[in-house]
C-alpha cells in the first residue's frame, strides 16, 4: 500500500529533521518551527508520533523523551513520491514526455547521462 503524501504540518517537521545534523528532540523541533509559526508543543509531539507511526522517523529514547531522524533523505523521499505520483498517471509515457518538457536543458543533459550510464541508484 502506498504511504500518504505528506500534510502541511508534517512537511515542516520533515523540513527540520532533514535539515538537522542529526536526531532532534520535539523541543527542539518544536523550537525550530516557532520561528515561522505558533504550535503548541503537543502538536508538534503529535505529528513527530504520526511520522513515526507512517514509518517515516526512527525514534530513539533521549532521557525522558525520544529523538526522532528520517528513514529516508529528502531527495529518496521526493524520488518515491515522484513514482507513486507517475504510477497513477493512465498513460506513463506521456506523462514522462510531460515531465521530461518541463525539465531545464542542464536538467535533461543530467538525466540523459544517468540513463546512458546506468547510474540510477545513487547507493
Amino acid at each position: 500500500m502506498a504511504k500518504l503524501a505528506m500534510g502541511e504540518l508534517e512537511t515542516a517537521v520533515m523540513n527540520v529533521l532533514w535539515d538537522a545534523a542529526g536526531p532532534l528532540t520535539p523541543g527542539q523541533v518544536h523550537e525550530a518551527l516557532s520561528a515561522e509559526r505558533v504550535l503548541a508543543y503537543t502538536t508538534v509531539l503529535t505529528i513527530l508520533v504520526r511520522l513515526w507511526d507512517k514509518g517515516r522517523l526512527d525514534q530513539e529514547p533521549h532521557g525522558r523523551a525520544y529523538e526522532y531522524r528520517p528513514l529516508q533523505s529528502r531527495e529518496a523521499y521526493t524520488a518515491s513520491r515522484m513514482g507513486e505520483v507517475l504510477g497513477s498517471a493512465k498513460d506513463r509515457r506521456l506523462a514522462l514526455s510531460y515531465f521530461v518538457s518541463d525539465l531545464l536543458p542542464v536538467e535533461r543533459t543530467r538525466l540523459r547521462r544517468l540513463l546512458e550510464s546506468g547510474e540510477g541508484d545513487p547507493k
